[in-house]
């Protein structure tokens, strides 16, 4: 089945030209170092993908009290800005643009999994009461310590100097993870945020983390380069943002707030509100990008077709199918993704997909 002409569609995203409206969603693959440097196969991986034009990192820690899984990558060292620089590179060499995904994952970790195995960090003394994968096996998430005013204004820093690194990797842009969870969900969560100060209780202090953060990457590197995800209603790590119309006010400041900054892109994980996203890609001035659960090969393009969204990414389509871009325009099979080799592991279900073979 022949999908959309609008998916091939040149695009302009910020500072960077894109040829079409397909991109790599951001996954996380769990094979960097253990001091958080991309594994030697990620530039190998990312530049097998570099035809679907943005390509979007898995989540990069901004610091160590950022880190939360086994495995993931940092971007706060010299060690990690070289790493990276591999992967831009390769991207690069490949015709994509990068924007890594900064990801702070706030209560959403364990001691085990960090490089100083101190006690997680987040709005509130509140644990996600999830179990996290550790080197020992599941345990359960703890409580982490309440981040004080002053700490905010740190972790604010860290951002900064995390996006400061990535352009200095040759990183094209950044992507704020606002979604999902992790810290800034945390903040604007009801129930994951308690604070009585000028970052909780109303709709505009939850949301206030969030714009400051924003604000501050932006100020560092440039709107144009900088990209946020968000997740309206999405439950993941224990994350209840109450009903339809309390999560519909949240989003709606929230965006109303952000979109004067001009950041580069909103790029929203959906759930179904599409009242909620219709109001949200009424009040984004840039491009907008849209993520569903579920999306089958011939729905890719229709959040385009509609107007809800400029630009498509792909997700496990674009794990197991290297030449998923080319895949899609001749409309030839997909390879099956392998679950089992999703997170960690070393080249077997990381860059092993065959590509499409050409008498």
């Amino acid at each position: 089945m022949a999908l959309s002409t609008s998916l091939w569609q040149p695009f302009a995203l910020g500072r960077v030209e894109l040829a079409h409206r397909l991109a790599l969603a951001p996954m996380t693959r769990n094979r960097a170092n253990p001091d958080g440097t991309p594994g030697e196969l990620a530039a190998e991986y990312y530049g097998q993908r570099a035809g679907l034009g943005l390509v979007i990192t898995e989540g990069v820690q901004p610091s160590e009290d950022g880190q939360g899984y086994f495995n993931t990558p940092g971007i706060y060292t010299p060690e990690h800005v070289e790493g990276w620089r591999k992967v831009a590179d390769a991207i690069h060499a490949g015709g994509g643009s990068l924007f890594i995904q900064l990801m702070h994952v706030g209560r959403m970790s364990h001691p085990d999994n960090t490089p100083h195995h101190r006690q997680p960090v987040a709005p509130s003394a509140i644990s996600a009461e999830q179990d996290m994968f550790t080197a020992t096996g599941p345990q359960r998430t703890p409580v982490p310590r309440e981040l004080t005013v002053e700490d905010i204004q740190t972790v604010i820093g860290e951002f900064r100097h995390a996006a400061a690194s990535a352009i200095a990797a040759g990183a094209d842009g950044v992507e704020i993870h606002g979604a999902n969870g992790y810290l800034l969900h945390q903040f604007l969560s009801p129930n994951a945020n308690h604070r009585t100060d000028q970052y909780g209780g109303s709709v505009e202090n939850r949301s206030r983390f969030v714009v400051e953060v924003a604000r501050a990457v932006a100020d560092e590197i440039g709107a144009d380069r900088t990209g946020i995800r968000i997740s309206p209603a999405f439950p993941l790590g224990g994350i209840d943002e109450g009903d339809v119309e309390s999560v519909r006010a949240q989003y709606r400041h929230l965006v109303g707030e952000l979109a004067p900054l001009g950041l580069a892109y909103l790029h929203v994980h959906h759930l179904g509100d599409d009242d909620l996203l219709r109001s949200l890609r009424d009040l984004w001035t840039t491009a907008v990008l849209v993520v569903r659960y579920g999306r089958g090969r011939e729905q890719i393009a229709d959040d385009i077709d509609t107007g809800l969204a400029d630009i498509a990414p792909l997700g496990r389509f674009a794990l197991a199918n290297p030449d998923v871009v080319e895949r899609l325009r001749t409309d030839a099979p997909l390879n099956e993704l392998d679950p089992a080799t999703l997170y960690g592991g070393g080249a077997a279900g990381y860059t092993d997909y065959p590509a499409l073979t050409h008498a």
